[in-house]
């Protein structure tokens, strides 16, 4: 049988060595490191987030057991993965979004949960009274927002899970939410991670230079009246 495959989520000391002695533990039961990316670096610790392959029939829990073993190092979260990370993930998000045409914002909600390592995306615009859902990924959930306070937005944000304005469907979720302007069209491109883990501020501010971009583009594309 083939291993299971999990995105490991992980604190650790900024030190040398730290991520060695990491690994090693992590061998100790047969896992195996497939890819790693810095998330987020302050004063005196790192946050990583690992792709890892773990033996058929072994638990999940033993990779946070085994990753803990080592002094300093905390796992903030574990999920099911498919594939590795790459980096270069988002350069191939503007492309699709910008061969998209008309249907940019549908690639978009379509494939930022795979770039940004979420469970869903949507599109959405609040015009007038109501919170308006324009796109949606596979997965966004059937409630609809019917309040959103914090619209229109001018810079990206995550938000408290408690929110009263978040769906009570989405909080028994456990529903981490993140959210972005796509330019000044009043569109917002609003993340939800069911079950964690929090968006880091680096996240944040990836998440921003992203849909940045990707409104400026959007809005270029537009054909010019008259």
């Amino acid at each position: 049988m083939s291993p299971s495959t999990y995105l490991l989520r992980v604190v650790l000391n900024d030190r040398p060595g730290s991520l060695g002695m990491l690994a090693v533990q992590l061998g100790t039961i047969g896992a195996d490191i497939r890819s790693l990316e810095v998330v987020e670096r302050e004063d005196g610790f790192v946050v990583d987030d690992l792709v890892v392959d773990l033996p058929s029939g072994a638990l999940p829990d033993t990779l946070i057991t085994a990753s803990e073993k080592v002094a300093g190092v905390h796992v903030d979260s574990i999920r099911p993965h498919a594939g590795v990370l790459d980096t270069h993930l988002e350069l191939e998000l503007i492309d699709r979004v910008a061969a998209g045409g008309k249907d940019g914002l549908q690639v978009l909600a379509d494939y930022a949960p795979r770039v940004l390592r979420v469970s869903w995306a949507t599109v959405i615009s609040k015009p007038g009274p109501d919170v308006l859902r324009l796109y949606g990924s596979s997965g966004a959930p059937e409630s609809p927002l019917e309040v959103a306070d914090w619209l229109p937005l001018d810079h990206p944000t995550s938000f408290d899970s408690e929110a009263e304005w978040i769906p009570a469907s989405w909080r028994d979720m456990d529903t981490r939410l993140a959210a972005a302007p796509l330019g000044t069209s009043g569109k917002v491109l609003l993340l939800g991670r069911i079950a964690g883990p929090d968006f880091r501020p680096a996240e944040v501010a990836r998440l921003g230079y992203l849909t940045g971009i990707i409104g400026t583009l959007l809005h270029t594309k537009k054909p010019k009246e008259g």
